[in-house]
């Protein structure tokens, strides 16, 4: 009787989940069409008349700008709140700068301070916190690895990480 019980609550508990998971939503994410891409016209081209000979602009019709609805959408520019600009950076400390100096003479020039100092700073913040130095390396290898600067064909994304974790540990975490 027993087993019989649990089986039932079982089924009971498994239809149940499945009501409920048909009950949360329906399927409206999914695309109900295949978009085409029809070609649109720029205003150059649109502007781009030409005029028979003896007729002055002011008598040449307007082209009117073409309404379709298949119009291309364009993306909005970012809204300048979230634009950073190299004055939005903290000024280098002279402990920095040595630190990007040290790192240049090793072979690596990160494209912007700011991602040599994040490597160092996770150095160091890691070895305060007694964190291994394979996984500190391993962080410190994804951001060398993730700078728009670093080129391959120099060394390795583990060597790039290797010089940032020994030249921060000899430098810059002093």
């Amino acid at each position: 009787m027993q087993r019989t019980r649990g089986k039932v609550a079982g089924v009971v508990a498994v239809l149940a989940a499945t009501g409920l998971l048909a009950a949360c939503g329906n399927n409206d994410s999914t695309a109900t069409s295949t978009p085409t891409l029809a070609p649109t016209t720029s205003k150059a081209a649109a502007g781009a008349t030409t005029q028979p000979p003896g007729s002055s602009p002011s008598e040449q019709p307007q082209a009117a700008a073409p309404t379709t609805t298949d119009a291309v959408e364009r993306p909005q520019p970012v809204p300048s709140q979230f634009v950073t600009t190299p004055s939005d950076s903290p000024a280098l400390t002279d402990k920095d700068k040595a630190f990007i100096e040290a790192l240049k003479a090793k072979g690596i020039t990160p494209a912007t301070s700011d991602i040599a100092i994040t490597a160092g700073n996770l150095v160091c913040q890691g070895k305060s916190q007694g964190a291994p130095e394979d996984q500190i390396i391993t962080y410190v290898t994804a951001i060398a690895g993730s700078d728009p600067s670093f080129d391959e064909s120099k060394m390795t994304v583990e060597q790039a990480g290797k010089i940032y974790y020994d030249v921060a540990t000899s430098s810059y975490c002093q």
